[in-house]
């Protein structure tokens, strides 16, 4: 099962729940803003967060991340190069706006990678290393849903941004037509920003 939740703090933000429906253990995605509002969701369905999962390190995408992982025993995941945007205010665009946000307690994940469940090993997320956005930015990948977690790497009205520190229209662009438009058409992309797109209609208003 997947629930969206549009978390607001400085900018509105698309969280995600992905959660095995047998066990009701699963992984959070994205926890942006409203550590209390994602706690109560939680709660009232009863579900047990696993891995806390992040695309990429800007702000209003781990801004309840810590205090979740501290009130839910759930781990961070992050990939590699982000990690530093997760202790650098200014890397994480959150130093101008009042609130700096820095997430101290992280693990690391790469490209390829499986992310399974203990409740349930055949629920799963792959991870695929979607640079452009941030030299970081990960999607994460269910087959068995038809879905991928985009972050901010693709909209469904066209790429990423790439103006922040570390963004790269090259590499966006190639993430975006080598890894994401390649997968099965009928895949549901999820991003932080906007609704929900199919690879084909994306492909058919890109390429």
């Amino acid at each position: 099962m997947i629930r969206e939740l549009t978390v607001r703090g400085v900018y509105a933000e698309n969280c995600y729940f992905y959660i095995d429906d047998v066990s009701k253990a699963g992984f959070l995605i994205d926890p942006g803003a409203q550590a209390g509002v994602i706690l109560e969701v939680i709660q009232r369905n009863g579900w047990k967060i696993e891995k806390i999962l992040l695309t990429h390190g800007h702000f209003d995408h781990m801004g309840a991340a810590e205090l979740l992982r501290e009130k839910l025993v759930a781990p961070i995941y992050i990939y590699p190069s982000d990690g530093i945007y997760l202790t650098d205010t200014y890397l994480n665009l959150s130093a101008n706006t009042g609130n700096p946000v820095t997430v101290p307690h992280y693990e690391e994940l790469y490209d390829g990678e499986t992310i399974r469940l203990k409740e349930n090993s055949q629920f799963y997320l792959k991870v695929i290393h979607t640079p452009g956005h941030t030299p970081g930015s990960v999607t994460y990948y269910s087959p068995d849903a038809h879905a991928a977690f985009v972050g901010d790497t693709l909209y469904e009205h066209g790429p990423g941004l790439t103006q922040f520190p570390g963004g790269n229209p090259r590499e966006l662009e190639e993430s975006i037509v080598r890894k994401i438009l390649t997968l099965p058409d009928d895949t549901i992309l999820l991003s932080g920003h906007s609704s929900p797109i199919t690879v084909e209609q994306e492909k058919e208003m890109l390429l």
